[in-house]
């Protein structure tokens, strides 16, 4: 397996980033980080299936990144990079 190069990182690095300061843009949490969505809400998503779209892949990272308890990871990054979206 190759190891990622610095273009890959600063693609990654940019997508959590946009990941962190992502809001929900409509609904019952209109407004709300996707990171601070209630875990059963995602849940949900998850069973039901999320949209095939940009925000359905930030709902399932969000999912994912919860999951494995690291959602503190992306609140940090948020106040690490304040002035993005």
């Amino acid at each position: 397996m190759d190891a990622p190069n610095n273009s890959d990182l600063t693609c990654s690095k940019e997508k959590l980033i946009e990941l962190s300061h992502a809001k929900m843009p409509f609904g019952r949490f209109k407004g709300q980080y996707l990171s601070a969505l209630p875990d059963a809400y995602l849940v949900w998503f998850k069973q039901k299936g999320f949209p095939k779209n940009e925000l359905g892949r930030m709902l399932m990272e969000v999912y994912e990144i919860k999951l494995n308890g690291l959602e503190y990871l992306l609140s940090k990054i948020r106040k690490e990079f304040p002035n993005s979206k």
